[in-house]
């Protein structure tokens, strides 16, 4: 996986939100409200929802990412 960026804490909010709501579904229902906002043209909102998506993705992942100290 590439290197995730964490845009802000209100970003981090909205991932632990849907994964507390949505468990293992929760990367479903953030590619959901992506497609959603993309269909009203809401383009800043589409993309922040992209980037729970892939925030979501990483921390379910065993997958270390990044430097390892």
């Amino acid at each position: 996986m590439d290197t995730l960026f964490i845009p802000s804490r209100a970003a981090v909010a909205d991932a632990a939100q849907l994964i507390d709501a949505f468990g293992d579904d929760a990367g479903l229902e953030a590619a959901a409200r992506a497609e959603d906002s993309r269909g009203k043209g809401n383009v800043i909102r589409f993309c922040h929802w992209r980037q729970i998506e892939r925030m979501i993705a990483a921390l379910a992942g065993d997958e270390v990412s990044g430097t390892v100290h």
